[in-house]
């Protein structure tokens, strides 16, 4: 098979996994009583993010091809995944926090390094075929999205939204790539003892000499505080949605019934907003770009906020698109910036630091803040006996309160962080 279709194939593999529950996991937990802790099986995704992509990395490098490495991991995250699927039908309504969170933890820790390390079986066989990443990565990894689309898509028309069926799907693809995994083609072992990477290294560590330039300092500060935005609407736009159910005027509206399938827009959005980022970057500069993202989520948060799954259904949409904006124009423009300012020596290493302080520690603490703003408003013990009109008026606050931190942030940004001249 030719080697393209075969990465196309692992791209797509890899990002259904995380598309079967990543967006509609908020919903099933909130069905079950659990919508109090919904922050919690989204912060952790940062704290597993921060240690175990760099310890699989130097197993890959040193003691087991990458292949490989690859296929135990998906092995053992399908099968914790199925674990949870499975407790979580067993247990119906009433499923103990502890064991459900354990369950989806330990699978959490095995899927989040194969996204770095399917990225390196793809560099490594690409390479090996003679041809340019830069060139052919890139038309291959916007399948991942696609793959990501397909099972939102497939969860949300059999009725899998509200369910731990969602993890049964992700566990399952996760088995297939496991199988798929091995028939990729090998990674050599590194056995220059001059390229091995010390775990200090590995965990990025040695970068965070780039906080002794102030400027430097300044973007990884503001890159963590932005990082608050992005499990925000991951876990908690489906449950937003689906609680407008409680209201006769909307029961029956297409958002409501497929809710997974509306906000799949905002991955469609993010493909076609990576195409822009070049653009954007070569006429405005970071600074710029980087303020539109800010204001892209303050767009984002502030249209759930005045929009409905009725006759507003159209603000959910514009949300929808310009969370291509914000997401891409800060995660992808950021990637670059700092790989433009940074020195070689310690180039991967201030990548790692830029995920660590987004992805890792800036979606971690921002999704425990959020939780406990919506559980302020939304699941609070009075919200028990409140109507749905009423539990709607909450999420709606919980929104205002997220386009104002964004608009905070982008106003100190504008204020506080300098171009170079």
């Amino acid at each position: 098979m030719n080697l393209k279709l075969r990465l196309t194939f692992l791209n797509f593999l890899e990002f259904a996994i995380w598309g079967a529950y990543l967006t509609s996991m908020g919903a099933y937990l909130a069905r079950v009583g659990l919508g109090p802790n919904i922050g919690w099986f989204y912060s952790v995704q940062g704290i597993v993010s921060i240690f175990m992509p760099a310890l699989m990395g130097i197993l890959a490098d040193r003691w087991l091809e990458g292949q490989k490495v690859l296929s135990l991991c998906h092995a053992l995250a399908g099968l914790f995944m199925i674990g949870a699927s499975l407790y979580g039908y067993q247990a119906g309504s009433e499923p103990q926090f502890a064991i459900l969170f354990s369950l989806y933890t330990l699978s959490l820790a095995f899927f989040m390094p194969t996204i770095a390390l399917s990225y390196s079986v793809a560099y490594s066989a690409l390479e090996k075929a003679g041809l340019d990443t830069v060139k052919a990565f890139p038309p291959i990894r916007v399948w991942g999205t696609v793959g990501f689309i397909v099972t939102m898509w497939i969860v949300d028309l059999c009725g899998l939204q509200q369910t731990p069926g969602q993890w049964m799907v992700s566990g399952c693809l996760s088995l297939v790539m496991a199988a798929y995994a091995l028939t990729m083609p090998r990674m050599e072992i590194k056995k220059d003892g001059s390229q091995k990477k010390t775990l200090a290294q590995a965990l990025g560590l040695d970068a965070f000499r780039l906080f002794l330039n102030p400027r430097m300092a300044l973007f990884m500060g503001f890159a963590m505080l932005l990082g608050f935005c992005l499990q925000i609407s991951n876990g908690y736009a489906n449950p937003f949605i689906t609680s407008f159910g409680s209201i006769a005027e909307y029961e029956s509206t297409f958002g409501v019934q497929h809710a997974n399938i509306l906000i799949s827009l905002s991955q469609m959005s993010e493909t076609l907003c990576i195409l822009l980022i070049p653009f954007f970057l070569s006429r405005f500069g970071i600074k710029k770009v980087v303020l539109i993202a800010l204001l892209g989520w303050v767009l984002r948060f502030g249209f759930f906020a005045v929009g409905d799954p009725g006759s507003g259904v159209w603000l959910f949409i514009l949300s929808m698109i310009v969370y291509g904006v914000a997401f891409d124009f800060f995660n992808i423009s950021g990637s670059l910036f700092i790989n433009q300012e940074t020195d070689d020596s310690i180039r991967s290493s201030a990548q790692g630091l830029f995920m660590m302080m987004t992805n890792g520690l800036g979606a971690f603490v921002g999704t425990l803040i959020a939780q406990s703003v919506i559980n302020s408003y939304v699941y609070t013990p009075q919200a028990a006996g409140a109507s749905g009109a009423e539990i709607v008026a909450g999420w709606q606050t919980c929104w205002y309160i997220f386009a104002a931190y964004a608009l905070v942030v982008a106003v100190l940004f504008a204020v506080f962080f300098k171009d170079r001249k």
